[in-house]
């Protein structure tokens, strides 16, 4: 049996973790620990945060030691906490971007600061030691072999997904004038700034005129100035009318802002898998994307691929979306398609999997007899429809074979 870490938060990676436990059936701990100490950034070693963050560490070490299950981390800055288990563990690496920035390769987010260094060598050890790791795309599991070390054959590669029954089209809007929208923080990787200007070169020929651009998400953590930046090349570029900021926006209202923008553009340096660009296909939004890390991976065909460092090859990509009638259909076309292959189902299924094979491996090293009921290990979790119906069920009979 496995039992699911469950982070409360807003992020990318603690909706990962929620989606699965609406999906699994399986024991959860529901934790804030990601969002009250693992996501603290450039603080001192000796601030107050600090020296409240190294109690909740502790605590939250002694909660799962005392699981008498597997226990899945879902998410890499987790990996910490792995260093210190006695349990056997899985963890989900969603992307080495502060791996990049520890290892000075260049700056993604934010260069860490002493604290930060020692937290990310722990998160990294901690990978290094799970039992199995699931990576969210090939792009990731290719990272974890090349920058870590670690061998292919405990990486399984589980895609997310997309909640299909929120992101499709809607015909509610909140504005008239047309726009083109990006969603995401202003860390560097994101390339917001290359987006900047490429919207001023468009911003400069008349038919543009009432074209704006809309920014959804926080500037980023509280690391660095990131909105600073932004504005300082807003200002540079005098584009100050035409961009909106909408700052963190909930996920039903999300749909909106897909369905009625001219296009979704997202021309990052790095993503680990990246979630608008599907939310957006999912929406009828037409999609472009930088060719960089896991994005090609993702989006396929059905997105327009830039190069991240070519502004005009991006103000290109955009101007044939505003203006091309057909490519704009065949975008969309695509996209549904596209993002139709993403389900939050298909990954629960696939991560149901991953959770059978380690129970097995598990079992065979003490050399427990095995039995099998409907194919699966004994303990497996079964994996909960929409409604609360069951794929399987057995779990009552799983349970009795976990006796024996």
């Amino acid at each position: 049996m496995v039992t699911l870490v469950v982070t409360i938060g807003k992020g990318s990676q603690d909706l990962y973790s929620q989606k699965l436990a609406e999906k699994l059936d399986v024991p959860k701990i529901y934790s804030d620990i990601y969002q009250q100490v693992a996501e603290l950034f450039n603080i001192s070693f000796f601030s107050p945060k600090a020296v409240k963050a190294l109690w909740q560490d502790w605590q939250f070490v002694r909660t799962l030691n005392r699981s008498a299950n597997t226990v899945h981390l879902p998410n890499q800055h987790l990996g910490r906490y792995g260093v210190f288990l006695r349990v056997p563990y899985i963890i989900t690496v969603h992307d080495l971007i502060r791996y990049f920035d520890l290892k000075g390769y260049g700056t993604f987010i934010h260069r860490p600061n002493l604290r930060d260094k020692l937290y990310l060598s722990l998160d990294y050890r901690g990978i290094k030691k799970a039992t199995r790791i699931i990576a969210v795309s090939q792009t990731t599991k290719d990272d974890l072999i090349k920058h870590l070390g670690i061998p292919e054959e405990r990486i399984s590669v589980v895609y997310e997904g997309v909640d299909h029954q929120l992101f499709k089209p809607t015909s509610r809007r909140f504005t008239d004038y047309p726009y083109l929208l990006f969603v995401g923080s202003e860390h560097p990787r994101k390339n917001f700034a290359g987006l900047l200007k490429a919207f001023s070169r468009l911003k400069s020929e008349s038919r543009f005129k009432n074209l704006k651009l809309v920014k959804v998400g926080k500037a980023g953590g509280s690391e660095a100035e990131f909105r600073k930046h932004t504005l300082q090349v807003i200002i540079e570029l005098e584009i100050s009318t035409d961009i909106i900021f909408t700052d963190y926006v909930a996920e039903e209202e999300l749909p909106v802002y897909y369905s009625n923008a001219e296009c979704f553009i997202l021309p990052s340096f790095y993503e680990g898998f990246g979630f608008p660009p599907l939310e957006a296909m999912a929406c009828g939004c037409p999609v472009i994307v930088s060719n960089r890390s896991s994005l090609p991976e993702i989006a396929g065909e059905a997105a327009i691929q830039v190069e991240p460092n070519d502004i005009e090859g991006i103000a290109t990509a955009i101007r044939g979306v505003l203006t091309n009638q057909e490519l704009r259909k065949s975008l969309i076309n695509k996209g549904f398609k596209r993002a139709a292959r993403f389900t939050w189902e298909h990954t629960a299924e696939q991560t149901l999997q991953v959770y059978c094979e380690v129970t097995e491996d598990l079992r065979a090293r003490v050399k427990e007899p095995k039995q099998t009921i409907f194919n699966r290990a004994p303990g497996c979790p079964t994996i909960i429809k929409k409604g609360g119906e069951k794929y399987a069920k057995e779990a009552q009979a799983q349970t009795e074979v976990a006796k024996l």
